[in-house]
């Protein structure tokens, strides 16, 4: 496997270091170290769990727009209040034109609410369960969260991740293509041996560069055409 220098330069060559640092600097959620994860209360991870799910296959702007109102019909995202909610108040809310109405994503909000309730219960919060995860198993962590809640897993569980600020890569077409490219992994990642494969490889990128998964991931991305 080739040094990440050499992406880096290759990734620089293609899209200049001005356009690089820019994409670094505005596309990624800023990252949270773990006090700061610490730090968010259950009802805001609640929402982006939420957030996410609802954004998966739509315009994300449409979905932000309408989410004061999910904000709204869902109690600010109470965990409590939300797993207190009856089944038929969740299917009401299929008749609320303000909302996405979309039963089973609605009835996962519902379902992850009660998975944060345990979770509180097991490790203290979600900000304490995700500061503890070590990024050098981030692949475990998004294991995890596809067994503990609904609809986070695939690729949805690595973007709620960078939308919650915790450091991860994720496994975009492009990223893919430069693992391809350099010679970090072949084919598409799959199963858990594949990502444990992929997840060696930004172990060690992070080893020489002191970078964040995330700045490596995008950088990987940009590097190839």
């Amino acid at each position: 496997m080739v040094t990440f220098a050499k992406i880096e330069k290759a990734a620089v060559a293609r899209i200049g270091r001005e356009e690089l640092d820019h994409r670094l600097t505005t596309r990624l959620q800023p990252l949270k170290n773990a006090a700061a994860l610490r730090q968010v209360p259950d009802d805001r991870y609640l929402s982006l769990i939420g957030l996410r799910i609802f954004r998966a296959g739509l315009k994300h702007d449409m979905v932000d727009a309408k989410w004061p109102a999910f904000e709204a019909a869902f109690h600010g995202f109470d965990p409590h209040q939300v797993r207190a909610m009856r089944d038929e108040e969740i299917e009401a809310l299929m008749k609320d034109a303000r909302l996405i109405r979309h039963l089973g994503k609605l009835q996962a909000v519902h379902a992850n609410a009660a998975a944060i309730v345990a979770l509180a219960a097991e490790k203290g919060g979600v900000g304490a369960y995700l500061a503890a995860w070590p990024g050098e198993n981030i692949v475990g962590l998004w294991d995890d969260l596809a067994r503990r809640f609904a609809h986070l897993g695939g690729g949805s569980g690595s973007q709620f991740l960078r939308m919650a600020g915790k450091d991860t890569f994720v496994l975009s077409d492009w990223v893919v293509k430069g693992l391809n490219h350099w010679g970090a992994f072949a084919g598409t990642p799959k199963g858990k041996g594949d990502r444990a494969k992929v997840q060696a490889a930004f172990n060690g990128w992070a080893t020489e560069t002191g970078k964040p998964l995330a700045h490596l991931s995008m950088i990987v991305a940009a590097s190839v055409t």
